[in-house]
């Protein structure tokens, strides 16, 4: 990996998130909650809980994780995106809409 990454997100060597640090805070503080709820399904397995009772935990977490990329997309449309098409790269709509193929898929 590039060890000079510039703060543009319009070539792929350079790459890098425009996340202010209340943004980064709020999306470590989310990521750490649902470590702790990884390891809880983890834990649930090894007692042996109802099955439905870890799918209910596993779909909570999914949800979770769902609401990270929602917030992770929604900076990346309002700044990398809107960035490169003002910068006329269109291109990059190909991009978004693969990302949001992928975050679809389930």
């Amino acid at each position: 990996m590039n060890e000079n990454i510039n703060l543009d997100c319009h070539l792929p060597e350079e790459r890098k998130s425009h996340h202010s640090d209340k943004v980064k805070r709020n999306l470590v503080t989310r990521l750490n909650r649902i470590e702790g709820q990884i390891r809880g399904i983890k834990g649930l397995i090894e007692k042996d809980t109802y099955c439905d009772d870890v799918i209910t935990q596993i779909a909570a977490t999914q949800s979770a994780l769902y609401s990270v990329a929602k917030i992770l997309l929604e900076g990346h449309l309002k700044t990398c995106v809107l960035e490169r098409i003002n910068e006329g790269d269109t291109e990059v709509l190909d991009e978004v809409l693969l990302t949001i193929e992928r975050l679809l898929k389930k």
